[in-house]
């Protein structure tokens, strides 16, 4: 259930690509130009924008193999939202396009909790290619 004023899309359609890239900006996540977000949700077979009103204020995607394999990606809620459920309804939604599917996810440093709640679990294999690993390293993503 989407709290009242909350809207929920699964589509693209009107977003603002600037404003996207504004809000990963704004919690600390890779940003790079609009057109650029906008071809990567594009290319992404599950999304979900939450506005309130006009305003854009969260939103996340997944890609998937539609088999068995799906991965989660910029799963954002703008900080003035955080702790209102915003990001549990993201997740939930983009899971329910995602059924009997493996998903993995790389979480923001301190994160991990929240996910953890949704019964994702810490892997002790994964490995990651980062086309700027000292980046990564530094923000405490890699070792």
């Amino acid at each position: 259930m989407t709290p009242a004023g909350w809207t929920l899309r699964s589509d693209a359609q009107g977003v603002d690509w600037q404003r996207v890239s504004d809000l990963l900006k704004t919690v600390g996540m890779a940003s790079f130009e609009p057109s650029l977000h906008q071809r990567a949700f594009a290319n992404s077979q599950v999304v979900v924008f939450v506005h309130e009103g006009p305003e854009l204020i969260g939103f996340g995607r997944a890609l998937t193999d539609g088999v068995y394999q799906a991965a989660l990606y910029d799963v954002v809620v703008h900080p003035d939202f955080q702790g209102r459920g915003m990001g549990r309804l993201i997740v939930e939604t983009l899971l329910e396009g995602l059924p009997q599917r493996n998903v993995i996810l790389y979480a923001a440093v301190g994160k991990e909790p929240f996910y953890e709640k949704l019964g994702f679990h810490k892997m002790t294999t994964a490995m990651a290619r980062f086309r700027d690993p000292d980046r990564m390293r530094r923000m405490g993503f890699i070792e």
